[in-house]
């Protein structure tokens, strides 16, 4: 082939590339999926929050400027500095990690997109939607005021919080967690499954690696916080008292059910803005990382014992001294991970030739104050310490040191770097070093002089404080810090803002960058990338030869759509071997639909409208079917695909190398945490209570419980004879096994939740009843939902979708039921046999 007929081919298969990829025009606009617009609309939303629970921040400051302030009244002000943590902490900080991720990981993989690019625009309209909700709140003077922990008795007696403000807290923020755990499963399935050929996990960019830790920690995170919402909302709608100390329950299962999540929450943050600094550092160093080995090691390291610290917020509650010491150790060892981390960076740099530039300047400005934040972390690590600083304004200054510097100063570091990958055009350095010494200096101002006022007396959480205690100096200089600080950040969001019609476009890579994502051409194609590159060195820019030529060229794999389809390709999980071609969905409204459906069940449950919520349930299950129906498990229409280099794909997978497997197994497991968490929930009282059950106080007995594990199995044996049937092309009996295995776990639904009725077990008389009825109507609404599966299989296997060769459902389905099955077998076990082992009844 000539140059000139190499050009032309070239020419006509980007025209068909961009063709395929172009986002939707006009109001259609919205119905997008792709990463790049989801992910943008996502980190504007997410700022727009950060803005609002800024500027109550800023309020809080004003009341705290001088004693005896009346700027705010004082159950205002409780719900300013609630919704200020509130927002910060669940519509900021965590969304937007999921946000930049969103964006940046195709490109950084050398992907089209991520595997399920619906499941990102829903989990966005979840978020929008359960953030407007709860943020709105407080314009109807109606937002939660009790602290974004959320302590009962305070929030569960109405005589304490009369009002919604804590139902909107709870199911509000239920909601926005179903949309970090939707961003989380598509996070990881996409950084293990969609990686070019070549790029084994050992040549991951540093920040995928990052995404992986941080979006499995979500996965065992967030699940005790949704288990805890649902025990705290059972307490509040329909008196069922788990922390009601006179009827078994106690306030302390909250405590620990929230820090499991809140504390490994603080290095969900914090990891993926260390993450920026991974890719940020050897741009500006222009070399390669130090210590690639290590910084993995210390990441999963600092993720693993993330998870083992959460009691020291709970130093002052009279916790055994085994216990004590215990925690105390493990938070004093997390600095060693991190430590590794920080040294790996300044290692870098010391050893590279380091370009001086506006995000180097918010760099080093994140690690100084880091630094500082984790020292007092170390200090309020020590229980002793820690019994004098508690609830003062020590631990405010602690906890900003580490947010701010470990969080917004690496993130806006990160978008001085990415914005030409997003928008094609640089930030101003002029206003970005205006920009840093206002947030640098005003945050040290404002947040410094707390040290010392904690340490004197200045408590947390006080409207006001009287003159005659002497700070009101100090509180001033923290206020004027405050709006120091807003200003810098301000003059950023002026950078981002302006209009830009005569600044020209960026050069390409404009940072001399060795990774993937900088191949984007400026402005960006929608497309991705031009062709799926193979990878053999961390920094391929910098070090693959020809690299760019070859990827601009299309000589890499899958340069075409020619089908006129949007394709992504699929990899091993270990050695990124090229398995699948992938057809993604294009735009589509049902995403939106079936988030605003979700969202009114959770809003109108909030506001005791129970048949309003039935109503939205169904239509939530039948949006989702039909989402499901519409847009999953695609049958080709041929079998195999010539992606380019000699090599054929197949275009369907099931089982263990299909996405959708992967993905029900990541969904399972976070299930299955909440899950374990209220078990958790059951023998935590156990061990509290000397006699639990307590005296006549009946069990659930063994006959119900006994049949329903029956039946369970009977569904959970069906559904692994159904693959099997299917694959031997006995569509008959395959089918009819589908029908008995949906009946049958109706059945054992029914006979779990009859057991406590036939016993007489009254949920609001005692915790007992109360925990034993939640683990069965849990149990019983998955046996629901595993039905809906295998009936739902029915209706695709008589519409010809689900065929002997096309069985991605069926397999899924299975895979389920495995979890289904262990599920009940606990349930069973708990609540069941194990009162007649401990003596019970």
């Amino acid at each position: 082939m000539t140059d000139a007929e190499e050009t032309l081919v070239q020419k006509a298969q980007e025209e068909r590339l961009e063709a395929v990829w172009a986002s939707p025009k006009g109001w259609r606009y919205w119905s997008d999926v792709n990463n790049t617009s989801i992910g943008i609309w996502y980190t504007a939303t997410s700022f727009a929050f950060m803005l609002f629970a800024g500027v109550l921040g800023l309020m809080i400051r004003v009341q705290l400027a001088v004693p005896d302030n009346d700027f705010l009244t004082a159950n205002f002000y409780n719900q300013v500095y609630t919704l200020h943590g509130t927002a910060m902490m669940f519509l900021f900080a965590v969304p937007v990690f999921e946000a930049v991720a969103i964006i940046i990981l195709p490109q950084m993989l050398g992907a089209r997109d991520l595997p399920f690019p619906r499941l990102s625009a829903f989990g966005y309209w979840c978020f929008l939607i359960g953030g407007i909700f709860v943020c709105g709140s407080l314009f109807f003077n109606a937002a939660p005021n009790s602290g974004w922990f959320m302590y009962p008795p305070l929030t569960t007696e109405e005589r304490f919080t009369p009002g919604y403000g804590a139902d909107i807290w709870l199911l509000g923020l239920s909601f926005i967690e179903v949309a970090s755990i939707a961003a989380a499963v598509e996070l990881i399935v996409g950084t293990l499954k969609c990686r070019p050929p070549g790029m084994r996990l050992n040549l991951m960019p540093l920040y995928a690696w990052y995404v992986l830790v941080v979006a499995t920690m979500i996965l065992f995170a967030f699940p005790p916080l949704i288990a805890g919402d649902i025990l705290f909302e059972l307490e509040r709608l329909f008196d069922w008292p788990f922390f009601d100390p006179t009827r078994g329950g106690d306030p302390m299962l909250w405590q620990h059910l929230f820090w499991i999540f809140g504390h490994p929450e603080v290095y969900i943050v914090f990891l993926p803005a260390i993450a920026l600094l991974a890719m940020i550092v050897p741009t500006f160093a222009q070399r390669s990382l130090l210590g690639y080995s290590w910084i993995v090691l210390a990441a999963v390291g600092t993720g693993f014992l993330s998870f083992g610290l959460w009691a020291h917020h709970m130093f002052s509650t009279g916790l055994p001294a085994i216990s004590l010491g215990f925690f105390s150790a493990a938070s004093e060892a997390v600095a060693i991970p991190t430590g590794v981390q920080i040294f790996v960076f300044l290692a870098t740099l010391m050893t590279g030739r380091v370009i001086y530039s506006i995000p180097m300047l918010f760099v080093s400005g994140a690690l100084a104050i880091f630094v500082l934040g984790g020292l007092t972390g170390v200090m309020v690590a020590m229980a002793p310490f820690d019994w004098q600083a508690h609830d003062t304004y020590f631990v405010v200054a602690h906890l900003h040191y580490v947010l701010i510097g470990g969080m917004l100063f690496p993130l806006v570091a990160g978008a001085y770097y990415y914005f030409p990958l997003a928008f094609a055009r640089q930030l101003s350095a002029r206003l970005g070093r205006w920009a840093f010494w206002l947030m640098f200096v005003g945050f040290n101002t404002a947040f410094l002089p707390m040290h010392w006022s904690g340490l004197v007396g200045m408590p947390r959480r006080v409207w006001t404080y009287p003159e005659a205690l002497g700070l009101g100096t100090a509180n001033m200089i923290s206020s004027v810090g405050a709006f120091i600080f807003a200003t810098g950040f301000l003059v950023v969001v002026f950078d981002v803002l302006r209009p830009r019609g005569r600044q020209p476009y960026a050069e390409r890579n404009p940072w001399n960058a060795g990774t993937l994502e900088w191949l984007a051409e400026m402005p960006g194609k929608t497309w991705g990338v031009r062709s799926v590159p193979i990878i053999t060195s961390r920094y391929p820019i910098w070090e693959q030869k020809n690299f760019i030529a070859d990827y601009d060229a299309g000589r890499f794999y899958m340069p075409d759509a020619e089908e006129m389809k949007r394709e992504t390709m699929v990899t091993g999980v270990l050695d990124a071997e090229p398995i699948q071609v992938l057809r993604v969905p294009g735009p589509s409204f049902m995403p939106m639909i079936a988030a605003v459906v979700t969202g009114a069940m959770f809003i109108l449950a909030t506001f005791h409208y129970w048949m309003a919520t039935l109503v939205a349930l169904g239509l939530t299950i039948a949006s989702i079917l039909v989402w499901l129906w519409r847009g999953t498990s695609f049958i080709p229409e041929k079998p195999r695909k010539d992606v380019g280099l000699g090599l054929v794909l197949p275009l369907y997978t099931s089982g263990p190398a299909s996405v959708s497997w992967w993905a029900m197994f990541i969904t399972m497991t976070g299930d299955a945490t909440a899950f374990f968490s209220l078990v958790f929930g059951y023998f935590f009282f156990f061990t509290i209570h000397g006699d639990f059950p307590p005296p006549g106080v009946d069990g659930p007995g063994l006959f119900w419980p006994g049949v329903s594990v029956v039946l369970f199995a009977l569904a959970w044996a069906a559904a692994r004879l159904i693959q099997s049937l299917n694959s031997a092309g006995r569509l008959g009996a395959a089918r009819a096994c589908m029908g008995l295995g949906g009946v049958l776990a109706l059945g054992a639904g029914g006979a779990l939740l009859w057991g406590p009725h036939a016993t007489g077990l009254e949920p609001t008389v005692h915790v007992y009843p109360a925990i034993v009825w939640t683990l069965c109507i849990w149990t019983a609404l998955h046996a629901a939902v595993g039905a809906l599966m295998l009936f739902y299989c029915l209706a695709r296997s008589l519409c010809g979708l689900l065929t002997p060769t096309h069985d991605i459902d069926i397999r899924n389905v299975a895979l389920y039921w495995h979890f289904m099955a262990v599920m009940a077998l606990v349930t069973v076990a708990t609540v069941a046999l194990f009162p007649l082992a401990s003596g019970g009844s």
